[in-house]
């Protein structure tokens, strides 16, 4: 596992963290089952204080990036659990209270790409 933190990088270190260990699980490179280096080690690696990388693997685990087994360590979770199961849970409670709200397919689909824009940055 290959992370480099940028100083000067307008993201916040957690945010590296996360976003690199991401797309390090998606692409394969961080392979189904991989150990993580514990909260303590990669903060150490990386020069960073262990809060830091401690808040980019609860938000990893949130995401169901990756998974937490008690004392046996963090690994990659598997691709499609838990994040898809919440994604689309969401997206049904969303669809649903648009429908109740009144509003057509295309004024629902409008208000969920304007958020995505704003997560996105876009």
């Amino acid at each position: 596992m290959t992370l480099k933190i940028h100083i000067d990088d307008s993201a916040a270190p957690y945010e590296q963290v996360r976003a690199q260990i991401s797309e390090q699980a998606r692409s394969g490179a961080l392979p189904v089952g991989y150990r993580l280096p514990t909260v303590r080690g990669l903060a150490e690696s990386l020069g960073l204080a262990a809060n830091t990388v401690a808040k980019a693997y609860r938000a990893l685990e949130s995401d169901g990036v990756i998974e937490t087994r008690g004392r046996n360590g963090t690994f990659v979770a598997a691709a499609g659990s838990a994040a898809e199961r919440e994604l689309a849970s969401a997206a049904q409670a969303y669809a649903e209270r648009a429908r109740r709200l009144g509003l057509d397919e295309d004024a629902a689909l409008a208000a969920v790409r304007d958020a995505l824009r704003a997560a996105y940055g876009r």
